[in-house]
């Protein structure tokens, strides 16, 4: 009889490891890719530094990826064949891609075109997306993925999207028209439209809700907006063109890509001036910090890779194949 208690015991033993071990694996953490050249979501591991899927989006691209909160699943909005403003193909769909198994296990269909772009999850849970033609922010339920409101931004050409970590507030990039969209959150509309340049790209905001930062691409300067005034308050001078930008999780710097250079220059927030560049792989563009916030990625569009930049030595220490003409990333993960 105690030797049936032991077996059954370490019988019970293997099966806990067996399923525990199953679990870990299915939630190792993954850096995702919008792989826009293939029309596919590509799924790396950051150990390794190897793509280990890419799963069709169903013949047209997303440009930018989300992962839901737990790492198991990534939302793809599937934008098109063209840039923003420009002509071609007009997306209608979001699809969710179960990461573990490299499926697509789930579709937003918005019915009509809409360009989808950018999804961000709100502190609240919901799934928040720009949809451009609609000159509007999507509000989706990811339990039951159906469109539970809308967002007027009053502007054409709503691409990027920042979100406040109160929970209260919306920032979109108007590219064409070269503004910022204030949006309430809560009250689902459009308290103010911001002037920044003739034409603008990506938005960012400080880990404090102070600062929205965007990029003017008709001079080499970034602007930051005052959150409190929702007015410019000043301009940070670039030696180019930027495009992307993020804060380091500590809020002490923000990093933004500089195209052209082929860098990433270093503003320190409490000085808003440029401190470091540091250089990158060709065309720089978006910039993902890692939880943790030792470690960025930035997505190289043209050189079809990953920058890995070490926070403290502000060095590239790996660059990731990421697959054919790779734009938009997220971590899914711990």
């Amino acid at each position: 009889m105690k030797i049936a208690r032991i077996a059954l015991g370490l019988a019970g033993f293997t099966l806990a490891s067996i399923i525990l071990s199953s679990l870990a694996s299915a939630q190792q953490p993954r850096l995702l890719v919008a792989q826009k050249g293939d029309a596919s979501l590509g799924i790396v591991d950051p150990a390794t530094g190897k793509i280990v899927a890419a799963v069709p989006e169903g013949g047209v691209t997303g440009h930018e990826v989300t992962a839901s909160p737990d790492g198991k699943l990534a939302y793809v909005p599937v934008y098109g064949n063209s840039g923003v403003g420009k002509p071609g193909t007009d997306g209608t769909n979001m699809v969710v891609i179960d990461i573990a198994s490299a499926k697509v296990v789930g579709n937003v269909d918005w019915g009509h075109p809409v360009r989808p772009h950018m999804p961000i999850f709100g502190k609240d849970g919901m799934l928040y997306v720009t949809t451009e033609l609609d000159k509007t922010v999507s509000i989706i339920d990811p339990k039951t993925l159906k469109i539970v409101g809308t967002i007027p931004t009053g502007q054409p050409e709503s691409h990027m999207l920042a979100l406040s970590h109160d929970g209260r507030h919306g920032y979109t990039a108007n590219v064409g028209p070269g503004t910022v969209s204030v949006l309430d959150i809560p009250e689902r509309k459009t308290v103010a439209v911001i002037p920044i340049s003739p034409n603008t790209q990506r938005i960012s905001i400080s880990p404090d809700d102070r600062w929205v930062f965007t990029a003017d691409q008709t001079q080499p300067r970034l602007a930051v907006v005052d959150l409190a005034t929702n007015k410019v308050a000043l301009w940070v001078p670039l030696d180019g063109i930027a495009y992307g930008t993020a804060p380091t999780l500590d809020g002490k710097f923000l990093l933004v890509t500089i195209p052209k250079n082929g860098a990433v220059a270093v503003v320190d927030l409490n000085l808003m001036k440029v401190v470091r560049t540091v250089t990158t792989p060709a065309d720089p563009q978006e910039v993902l910090m890692r939880p943790g916030g030792k470690t960025a990625y930035v997505s190289c569009v043209g050189s079809h890779t990953i920058a890995e930049v070490d926070l403290a030595t502000w060095k590239v220490t790996r660059s990731i194949d990421d697959g054919n003409n790779s734009d938009g990333i997220a971590w899914a993960g711990r």
